[in-house]
């Protein structure tokens, strides 16, 4: 059974051309967490405007726990924006691909980066900055 405080990560992924919208959710994010509709967001990333990880384009971060992942969804959906929304387990290959929910046209991540199953780093970063 799932348990309502399971982390979660989403990766808001931007361009040139929506960097403005990727900036608007994320000042939106990272000023009202932890509160009201957003109290389960525990940590909002620097805007990374550059391809890290596994991730080939800029992105943040945004983690949270089970019980925000309606409101998250919700944000990322009104902002047009494209996201990688995944549950943070001990599998990180899994996570990023065969569990992960795709809003907007998938992008080709670089899965060799990705943690063994067992090894998954960035469970004990949950609430930090990965990048």
């Amino acid at each position: 059974m799932a348990d309502a405080c399971d982390p979660f990560h989403a990766h808001i992924y931007y361009d040139a051309s929506d960097r403005s919208a990727a900036a608007q959710l994320h000042s939106d994010l990272r000023t009202r967490q932890g509160t009201g509709d957003l109290v389960d967001i525990l940590f909002v990333g620097e805007m990374t405007d550059r391809p890290v990880g596994p991730h080939p384009i800029p992105q943040y971060e945004v983690h949270f726990h089970r019980k925000a992942l309606a409101t998250v969804l919700e944000r990322i959906k009104a902002s047009r924006l494209r996201a990688l929304v995944h549950q943070l387990t001990d599998d990180d290959l899994a996570d990023h691909t065969s569990q992960a929910l795709w809003i907007g046209e998938p992008l080709p991540l670089d899965l060799s980066v990705l943690d063994p199953p067992g090894m998954n780093q960035g469970v004990a970063r949950f609430g930090k900055s990965d990048f």
